[in-house]
């Protein structure tokens, strides 16, 4: 990277907007696409048949785990036994889903004024700020009151409270009755360390990972807490095997694995989905000549993309930013075949971006398509209305989403996920793209287009490891040193305000600010902070807003909206988002909206900005890896500032430090149900 003589110099664009006819918010898209995850995963949970396989005789935790769940089975109160050897049973694939309409939700149902206030009194008895009255309401329902003074640590069920918290309410509550051994806590802190386990991308956990947060949680028993969230049904225990037994008589390696109902469901599902498509053979209609016209009209890895695509139900395709060119070609030849093609995108931003590369309007937001509210619509089954559908930025795929797609796919259609491998994983739990390119299940086809210029080659480097120095004679590439924090802070607004716009062009509406975390000396909340002051200053009369602010919002957890402040009324703070109006009720702005000069890049991914500053503080250190690297310098179309305070520790984060690893089962799920598995 290069040095400049002068400092001359982007979780944001998120999925799914309001469609224009039927008016339906991006909230209330989410809404309807999570109702659908929920009808789904009671379907299946009906669905659910007989004992959970076992593969071997087994000992200590392992056993004692295995067992609760056979007890609950059948009826009785688990007890510590060990499991008799038993073959693994077949995994039975669920039956074809019942598809579904799209549900238009009316909107998110408050909990009703009398239970909130029950819920407010507990609280309040039990010394809890009466302001969780309403989401205590939301989490726990209608006997909300009922349940938290029989169980206190219910109230872990609540986004963002803390084991500590919960235990105070519980000593508030029930006085020398509670104690850290007490029964109701295991369970609860087993279902929470669960919670937080899905929030950082693992579908599940190994047992004795588990069993170990629980004691640091002060558990005295955590076997018997996990055995006991097991009885009650508040948590799921799976049994896969590893390896393959050395001979007829040998015990086949297993590893026992807890998680939620919901991240279970949701990956079995998604291997169900995904095993159907690439156990069918896509519908052809007389076409295949027609396919290998196209393919024989494009170049290079655009021509192998579409013959994969001609005859398989499911096709990986990698590659950045210039790669796109090829899902493109394969969109475009597939409307010239006639056949109903779409891509979705995981952004807004992304939409807009893809949408100039493709003939014709065809290419919604994930969000939008799933709930209905962007896309082709739904054919009379239930199925989305498409014979192909390009899915860009598929490592932003959690389970929960890909499942939903996958089941939302008609018999016979094509599914193509595309993206750089190279970015960082979903923010919801799973790594469903790294896990299917690592399981090899299917064609893969790798891009042989690199992203172009300084800033390409330095990408390209960091996604194999390598720092490299680049020439940048444009100033492609600019590095600013630091030597704390207030320097950081002042030179970054520099950067946007000034040096930017008057060596580059580039105004500072089209810069993106990029620093790993909200807290912190130079987190966002501070570099927001310093650039509102400077490029939009103003009372913050709006809950702190004013209109022509830049910002972030965010309908559901882990969705992430680009907007401006346009003013505010009776209704709430009104926002431009991709171009529709969309109204944050006054009660959800402080939860949901933040300003957005400055990003992490996990709110950056899926989007691209003429100019980004990556801010890399001294304090940042722990939170850089080279995914994190990777996709905070690519969001930089022309040019890339590094404000670097962390001395060697980036070459370093580059070279040594990979993507954190996510306990999943998606690749165990799926090799039973391909050709072959039985051999």
């Amino acid at each position: 990277m290069s040095t400049p003589e002068t400092p001359e110099e982007p979780r944001s664009a998120d999925d799914g907007t309001p469609a224009e006819g039927a008016q339906v918010s991006e909230a209330e898209a989410e809404l309807a696409a999570q109702r659908l995850e929920r009808e789904r995963i009671e379907r299946r949970k009906a669905e659910r048949q007989g004992p959970i396989a076992a593969g071997a005789k087994l000992s200590g935790t392992a056993a004692d785990l295995l067992a609760a769940v056979r007890a609950v089975e059948s009826g009785e109160k688990p007890l510590a036994t060990v499991f008799e050897e038993a073959r693994p049973a077949p995994r039975h694939p669920a039956p074809e889903p019942v598809r579904r309409a799209p549900v238009v939700p009316e909107g998110p149902a408050a909990p009703a004024e009398g239970t909130v206030g029950e819920v407010r009194e507990v609280l309040t008895r039990g010394g809890a700020p009466a302001a969780l009255a309403a989401p205590a309401a939301a989490a726990l329902g209608e006997d909300a009151a009922d349940l938290l003074r029989e169980d206190p640590w219910q109230l872990l069920r609540v986004p963002g409270v803390r084991p500590e918290q919960a235990d105070g309410f519980g000593r508030a509550l029930l006085g020398g009755e509670a104690g850290p051994d007490d029964e109701r806590r295991g369970r609860a802190l087993t279902v929470w360390l669960l919670e937080q386990a899905a929030a950082a991308g693992h579908t599940v956990l190994e047992t004795a990972a588990l069993t170990e947060a629980l004691g640091r949680q002060g558990v005295p028993g955590p076997e018997d807490a996990v055995r006991n969230a097991i009885a009650e049904g508040d948590v799921l225990v799976f049994q896969d095997a590893v390896g393959e037994a050395v001979g007829e008589d040998e015990e086949q390696p297993v590893r026992v694995l807890v998680g939620l109902e919901r991240c279970a469901l949701a990956e079995e599902s998604l291997a169900d989905g995904l095993a159907r498509l690439i156990n069918s053979a896509p519908k052809q209609d007389g076409a295949a000549e027609e396919w290998e016209r196209a393919a024989s009209a494009a170049e290079g890895s655009a021509a192998d993309l579409i013959r994969a695509a001609s005859g398989h139900g499911l096709v990986l395709h990698t590659g950045g930013e210039a790669a796109l060119a090829e899902p493109a070609a394969l969109l475009n030849a597939a409307h010239g075949i006639g056949l109903r093609a779409w891509a979705a995108t995981h952004s807004p931003v992304g939409r807009e971006r893809f949408a100039s590369r493709v003939d014709g309007p065809a290419v919604a937001t994930v969000t939008g398509l799933l709930s209905g509210a962007e896309g082709p619509g739904r054919d009379p089954e239930g199925a989305l209305a498409v014979d192909l559908l390009v899915v860009l930025d598929a490592p932003q795929l959690d389970v929960e989403t890909a499942a939903l797609l996958s089941e939302s796919l008609p018999d016979g259609a094509r599914l193509v996920l595309s993206g750089d491998p190279a970015v960082l994983w979903s923010v919801g739990p799973g790594r469903v793209f790294a896990d299917l390119l690592a399981a090899r299940v299917c064609p893969q086809i790798a891009s042989r287009r690199p992203d172009p210029g300084p800033l390409g080659e330095l990408v390209s480097g960091i996604g194999v490891g390598e720092l490299l120095q680049v020439e940048a004679p444009e100033k492609e590439v600019v590095i600013v040193p630091v030597r704390d924090a207030g320097e950081a802070v002042h030179r970054t607004v520099q950067l946007v305000a000034d040096s930017v716009p008057r060596a580059l062009g580039v105004p500072a509406e089209e810069t993106q600010v990029i620093t790993p975390g909200y807290g912190g000396a130079v987190g966002t909340r501070v570099l927001n902070a310093a650039l509102k002051e400077r490029l939009n200053p103003g009372p913050g009369r709006f809950a702190g807003f004013d209109p022509g602010d830049r910002v972030a919002w965010s309908p559901a957890p882990g969705r992430t909206l680009p907007g401006r402040v346009v003013g505010a009324d009776g209704q709430g703070l009104r926002l431009d988002c991709a171009g529709e109006t969309v109204v944050v009720p006054r009660d959800r702005v402080e939860q949901t909206v933040r300003h957005a000069w400055a990003l992490t890049a996990h709110q950056a991914v899926g989007a691209r900005w003429p100019a980004a500053v990556v801010v890399l503080p001294g304090d940042a250190v722990p939170a850089l890896s080279r995914p994190w690297i990777y996709t905070a310098f690519s969001r930089a179309d022309r040019h890339l500032s590094v404000v670097h305070g962390v001395d060697q520790a980036l070459q370093r984060a580059v070279a040594d430090v990979p993507a954190k690893p996510r306990t999943t089962r998606l690749p165990v799920l799926l090799a039973p149900q391909l050709p072959g598995a039985a051999e």
